[in-house]
């Protein structure tokens, strides 16, 4: 038996008499004229504004506490390595950071330390230390890229795996469309990142992008919130997991993935890679991670 008819019962006629009938319904989507299936991308929401320094300063330390402990919940701790930093906004030439040696998923607002431009920890929690190689990217960040308010690097699994091929992203989810023309690749490494020039180094080569591959090291991804560079982090994470497994596949079959292409990967960025995109799609996470750990970060 013939399914139904998508069209009315006189156009069903005089498709049946032979006459050319012009689509009037978008496709797989049965009955909506194509003028109506032009939906346009919500205005995402933006970040909250403060007249008060001090109340931002408070507000932003509580959201960066937040985002170590959804780095913990997604196991991007390795030991000790790892940091977010945020930019202070009353002195705006010093930073927060995560103490040395404290877990991620452990980290309170009040544990975060603010280290100004030299290296010098001039304020925060008990534990006082400092990790260099934090100090030697992250410093270099904030002060080459005022546009950058957070910045987030650590170990995690399938960035450091990728990290280790020596090569960019290729475009082939709509996921890794984000990171179009936005990615850079630093092709060094020379150990753990205790010397300034290897921090300014990664600085320039990340230049004006929003994440980098770190070679035989690992992910880097900013934002101008903290939300936007969280979720940059997150999502480079599973685009490179998702390569691995798509060239696994691909080449165990004796093919190649489907590469998006360049029109189209640029078409998609405009949509989902932009500062605005990235500050809403972490929105999930932080509502999770507020709802899982209560109160207990923000003390």
């Amino acid at each position: 038996m013939a399914p139904p008819s998508a069209i009315s019962p006189e156009r069903a006629e005089n498709h049946q008499n032979g006459d050319e009938i012009p689509s009037a319904g978008a496709p797989h989507e049965l009955g909506i004229s194509e003028s109506k299936a032009k939906v346009q991308m919500p205005k995402f929401p933006q970040p909250p504004t403060f007249a008060d320094k001090y109340a931002e300063r408070d507000y932003l330390k509580g959201r960066l506490a937040a985002a170590f402990r959804i780095f913990g919940k997604y196991g991007y701790d390795e030991g000790v390595a790892g940091h977010i930093t945020l930019r202070d906004p009353v002195r705006p030439d010093t930073f927060w950071v995560n103490p040395f040696g404290v877990a991620f998923s452990l980290i309170k607002k009040c544990d975060l330390i603010q280290v100004d431009h030299d290296g010098n920890v001039i304020d925060g929690g008990e534990v006082r230390l400092l990790n260099s190689a934090a100090f030697m990217i992250h410093g270099a960040i904030h002060k080459n890229r005022p546009d950058v308010l957070c910045a987030a690097h650590s170990h995690s699994i399938y960035g450091r795996s990728f990290c280790s091929l020596g090569r960019k992203l290729d475009m082939i989810t709509q996921d890794s469309c984000s990171f179009y023309n936005d990615l850079a690749l630093y092709e060094s490494f020379n150990g753990i990142v205790l010397a300034e020039k290897e921090g300014n180094d990664i600085a320039a080569c990340l230049g004006n992008k929003k994440a980098a591959l770190l070679q035989n090291h690992g992910l880097l991804t900013v934002g101008g919130t903290i939300e936007a560079a969280v979720f940059w982090f997150i999502s480079l994470e599973k685009c490179c997991q998702a390569q691995l497994l798509a060239d696994a596949a691909a080449g165990g079959r004796g093919h190649e993935t489907v590469k998006i292409h360049d029109d189209d990967a640029a078409f998609t960025y405009k949509a989902i890679g932009s500062p605005a995109a990235g500050f809403f799609s972490a929105k999930p996470q932080f509502d999770i991670i507020e709802k899982e750990c209560g109160p207990d970060y923000m003390q």
